[in-house]
């Protein structure tokens, strides 16, 4: 990586790690989406990213493709240039916050089917465990509140800032 200090290029490839197991993002597209959140510049150009990943056309290219779908990475272009200038999604907070509320709303979908068919079925195990259900339950939705709570605020602050 050719593109900074030494203690960001370790930054860089600390994210990257972190990306790819939480997010099972490819080894590349973790390291750009790092690079791009990290980055003091509004956009870099493919040319640039491709300076400082040292990786092929082609991997760039379809790592980035898979980034903009994610909508982790937008472009856009500057009047006169053809170019197009990549950055980290303006929004890509609220959009982490967004997937993980619905992972949320899965798991609380699924603890509800779980405990009604226990009530049913499972009579003695539900009298015996239910409680857990209901707490983990409760965390849940306290969980969710909150996202949802952030998720207007930094919206809000979003629109502020796009002002």
């Amino acid at each position: 990586m050719e593109c900074c200090s030494e203690e960001k290029k370790k930054l860089i490839e600390e994210v990257g790690l972190h990306f790819e197991k939480a997010k099972q993002m490819s080894p590349l597209a973790a390291r750009i989406y790092a690079i791009m959140i990290l980055s003091p510049y509004d956009g870099h150009t493919f040319d640039e990213i491709l300076e400082m990943t040292c990786a092929s056309k082609s991997s760039v290219s379809t790592q980035l493709n898979l980034l903009l779908q994610l909508k982790k990475v937008e472009y856009f272009t500057k009047p006169g240039d053809r170019k197009r200038y990549f950055r980290a999604s303006k929004r890509y907070l609220i959009n982490t916050l967004k997937e993980n509320l619905e992972s949320i709303n899965a798991e609380i979908k699924f603890m509800d089917k779980i405990s009604e068919f226990n009530a049913k079925n499972n009579k003695d195990k539900f009298e015996k465990y239910g409680e857990f259900s209901k707490l983990f339950k409760g965390y849940l939705i306290n969980q969710k509140e909150i996202m949802k709570d952030t998720i207007e605020k930094m919206s809000n602050l979003t629109e502020l800032t796009d002002k």
